[in-house]
């Protein structure tokens, strides 16, 4: 049994090695836990300053690598769309730093940028469906060429967009349509707009640039911003129409990934051999290759470029002959018709 002696000794023991411990911290080891703890703190601020260092440094390599490819690329634009109007079409809200960049390199190039509009969520809302199929079916009477029969909604508004950026009056080619006009409106109003336009469009494009909103990340995705095959299809849809309805048209996409409209495209044989992309374009490399790029698409050359598989670094130099705006006399077909598109009597390559 154990005795009152023994739980005595128990407790002297307990607190004779508390004793112990305070008085070995407090004196001998004192010195050298203190000494340790400060030498592991100092070497991790060492290790983050190095860090801190080695990425400024980084950030400066990346600014200068910038600023040399931007220099070059003012001298490599330098006419290459001398006298071209170009449409911008943002699929969705993309950052105004790269929208702007993107013009002020078509400007470079001696294009002028004819409208900047961007496609709202009600494109492809899916709650107003038969809203978007009510209103192609009034758009379709103001399309030429209309489209096929079957070619479905998101194609008729599509063409719709395309058509009202483009189409200009036969007999004053530097203004728009009163169709185009209409189409735009159309677009434009109601209490569901399909379409934000940034100013008033009053001059038609030649060619079209579609600009990819960049890609939202998984964790602050919502169900409305995370890319669908409905989307995407859309999306498809715009590009395909601007192509086909315009001298020449280019995707400026983001970064290369699984699930952009690049990879998409990609994956669509014949569709990747009719339209063009350009990868990375929030960056300056990627903005500098956008109108080359397009300059080549003009003259029948479609390519994909960017970094990664499948892409190209850069697109080929082109020569473009001087653009045609010569009016339609009175009497001439395209005259009667009261509306022509970029493609209507375009001598530049069409591929």
């Amino acid at each position: 049994m154990i005795d009152f002696r023994y739980h005595i000794v128990s407790l002297i023991s307990v607190f004779l090695a508390l004793a112990v411990g305070i008085a070995l911290g407090a004196g001998p080891l004192k010195e050298t836990i203190g000494d340790t703890l400060t030498g592991q703190v100092e070497q991790l601020r060492a290790e983050k300053e190095d860090l801190r260092a080695q990425l400024d440094a980084a950030a400066a390599d990346q600014a200068a690598a910038e600023a040399i490819v931007s220099a070059a690329g003012e001298r490599m634009l330098a006419g290459a769309l001398a006298d071209r109007r170009v449409a911008l079409v943002l699929l969705d809200e993309v950052p105004e730093e790269q929208v702007t960049a993107i013009a002020e390199r078509l400007g470079q190039a001696g294009a002028s940028v004819s409208a900047t509009v961007r496609l709202t969520d009600a494109w492809t809302d899916p709650a107003l469906r038969s809203y978007r199929q009510a209103l192609a079916g009034t758009l379709v009477s103001y399309l030429e060429p209309p489209p096929p029969a079957d070619a479905g909604t998101e194609a008729e508004l599509a063409d719709a967009l395309v058509q009202g950026l483009v189409g200009a009056d036969a007999t004053a080619p530097d203004v728009l349509s009163e169709n185009a006009a209409t189409l735009l409106e159309l677009l434009s109003s109601g209490d569901n707009p399909l379409l934000a336009v940034t100013g008033e469009i009053t001059t038609p494009a030649d060619a079209v640039v579609v600009i990819a909103a960049p890609p939202v990340a998984q964790d602050e995705a919502s169900p409305s911003a995370a890319s669908t095959p409905t989307t995407q299809d859309a999306a498809l849809a715009v590009i395909d129409a601007a192509q086909r309805l315009s001298t020449g048209a280019v995707l400026a996409d983001g970064p290369r990934t699984p699930e952009s409209l690049t990879s998409a495209l990609l994956d669509d044989g014949d569709r990747a051999e009719r339209v063009t992309t350009v990868s990375a374009t929030d960056d300056v490399a990627g903005q500098v290759a956008v109108p080359l790029a397009l300059a080549a698409r003009i003259a029948g050359e479609n390519g994909h470029y960017g970094y990664g598989d499948d892409l190209e670094p850069l697109p080929p130099a082109v020569q473009l002959p001087p653009v045609d705006r010569t009016p339609a006399t009175v009497g001439d077909p395209a005259a009667d018709a009261g509306a022509g598109t970029a493609t209507e009597g375009a001598t530049e390559g069409e591929g």
